[in-house]
């Protein structure tokens, strides 16, 4: 994999962009204090903004490095506050191998806004970075997140039983990818 780091990635509606420090109250008041938004998750609620700091701190520390990648999700049309987050947050360079994970404020769920930043991240690394493979996974009781899968060109791979651990326990993962050549073809 040619590393590229946490690249401004535009597309029609979206810039996806590194965090600042300034995003901590955004992230927390859109997305990270939301019970609803971290249910099917594996990181708890934030009790304070003081935790999204923190977060946000570690993160930025991070950008210093080409194969750390965390974007900030914003709307072209709502100036540039993160509405969600979307990262690799596995990857195995011995098979060129990224996961990406996500999650966006409850307000813009179902309009198309995390296809659209999954789609984008999709093209960057087939394009930029050379992976082979993208994988993505869901709480098969979160059916929305594997359509967002689906809708991107993902491919459903198979569901695993009480493989994974989420806000709700232990539970089952769907597991959904897109191949560099399914990617071409």
């Amino acid at each position: 994999m040619n590393h590229k780091g946490t690249a401004v990635l535009e597309t029609q509606n979206l810039i996806l962009r590194k965090f600042v420090p300034a995003d901590a109250k955004a992230m927390y008041e859109n997305w990270a204090n939301d019970s609803d938004v971290t249910e099917f998750l594996t990181w708890k609620p934030h009790e304070s903004v003081e935790v999204t700091k923190d977060i946000l701190n570690n993160w930025i520390d991070e950008y210093k490095n080409d194969d750390f990648y965390q974007w900030a999700i914003t709307l072209k049309s709502n100036g540039d506050e993160p509405i969600g987050s979307i990262s690799i947050v596995h990857k195995d360079e011995a098979i060129n191998l990224v996961h990406v994970g996500y999650c966006i404020g409850k307000k813009w769920w179902k309009r198309g806004v995390t296809s659209e930043a999954l789609g984008a991240l999709i093209k960057f690394f087939m394009e930029e970075v050379g992976v082979n493979r993208i994988e993505a996974r869901h709480d098969p009781l979160n059916p929305n997140s594997g359509k967002v899968m689906l809708k991107c060109g993902m491919k459903y791979e198979g569901t695993m039983r009480q493989a994974d651990r989420n806000n709700k326990g232990i539970c089952d993962y769907s597991m959904y990818s897109i191949l560099a050549s399914d990617y071409k073809n």
